[in-house]
């Protein structure tokens, strides 16, 4: 059966077990972290508006925006949105994380080609991650092996992005630990180890994503192999 089938859980049970895992380490550094104030005294916001001066890239403005952990780059228009803990927090988690976000800005302002390329299969993505699966159902409900690989092939954007997503963030994130030690506005082991601290347990979440778009797409890779040699 495509539905209910034991064989989903497993392919998908161990990468659940990871996510929540990871999901609940990222949240317990970054509750750690953000209780544990800079010395320096400067808010999320402040922190990159500093970077973003040393750094010389201009055109960027800082917004806060609602939600928890909602901190990201819009590279359309320009402008960095900080979380309200990290916009106004003035903790080594609200730093650490203002920092990673504005390692994006330098990224678009520099052309980072895996930004652009991740960039440029998002709608494929978007439409892939509907379409595929519908096609898998089909060309297996109704024999065609043919249209349910072909289904996969367009459903692996997932995991291309996935993976695509990988090289973006680490790199932001290696961004994020030099500028912040460069310009001075980490002060001591402590607070370093702080920032590395929330930056790779956030890595890790798109590690885990990885993991879990390849094995939901082995997942189908196996039904559309078994439908093939079921009618072969």
């Amino acid at each position: 059966m495509f539905f209910f089938n034991p064989t989903y859980l497993m392919f998908m049970l161990p990468a659940i077990i990871l996510m929540v895992a990871v999901q609940w380490y990222v949240n317990s550094a970054y509750r750690k972290w953000s209780q544990v104030p800079t010395r320096n005294n400067y808010t999320g916001a402040q922190a990159a508006q500093r970077l973003m001066q040393r750094a010389g890239l201009y055109g960027v403005q800082i917004e806060a925006v609602q939600g928890r952990l909602s901190d990201h780059y819009d590279p359309r228009t320009k402008v960095l949105r900080l979380s309200p803990n990290v916009y106004q927090g003035k903790s080594v988690a609200s730093m650490a994380i203002a920092a990673h976000e504005l390692g994006h800005a330098l990224q678009d302002q520099e052309g980072y080609f895996p930004l652009r390329f991740r960039s440029a299969i998002v709608p494929v993505v978007n439409i892939g991650s509907y379409l595929g699966w519908i096609l898998i159902f089909i060309g297996l409900l109704i024999g065609i092996t043919e249209l349910a690989w072909l289904g996969l092939i367009i459903f692996a954007g997932g995991a291309l992005f996935a993976l695509a997503t990988l090289p973006v963030e680490l790199n932001a994130s290696a961004r994020a630990k030099r500028m912040l030690v460069e310009s001075g506005l980490i002060l001591g082991e402590q607070e370093q180890k702080g920032v590395n601290n929330v930056l790779n347990a956030a890595a890790l979440t798109y590690v885990a994503a990885l993991i879990t778009a390849v094995m939901q797409l082995l997942y189908y890779a196996t039904l559309v192999f078994g439908g093939g040699r079921r009618r072969g």
